[in-house]
């Protein structure tokens, strides 16, 4: 029995949403053992969000309460671009006596998206710790 990558997506601006329509996507065409968990975006009325919720999937406006799923989630992609809220979720995570769930920065969906082959992500230029 293969295990499920559990993920939590933060941010769906310019990079988030695109990601994530992708990302989804390439999950479901493929049938890949990965599950988005919940996602965080200040705009609670985006088309995006709006489209997780209806799916059943937690839409936080707060990326920080992502870190009260604790273990039921493997990876948090940060894609807001904000060094300061990644600390922050780092510092929350070692709070938490969380040390089951990594963050992965901007440079990681980066990463995966040269795998799927979708042409260009938008890059924020704040893509490390």
């Amino acid at each position: 029995m293969n295990h499920t990558v559990k993920v939590a997506l933060l941010g769906l601006g310019e990079v988030g949403e695109k990601f994530a329509e992708h990302f989804l996507e390439k999950i479901q065409a493929e049938h890949v053992n990965v599950q988005i968990v919940a996602v965080a975006h200040r705009n609670l009325e985006s088309p995006v969000a709006m489209g997780f919720r209806h799916s059943e999937v937690p839409v936080f406006e707060d990326a920080m309460e992502v870190v009260s799923l604790g273990a039921k989630v493997d990876i948090i992609f940060d894609l807001t671009g904000d060094p300061d809220l990644r600390k922050k979720l780092r510092i929350a995570l070692q709070d938490s006596h969380n040390h089951h769930t990594v963050i992965a920065p901007e440079v990681v969906a980066h990463l995966l998206w040269n795998f799927f082959g979708e042409g260009d992500l938008p890059h924020s230029g704040r893509t490390g710790y």
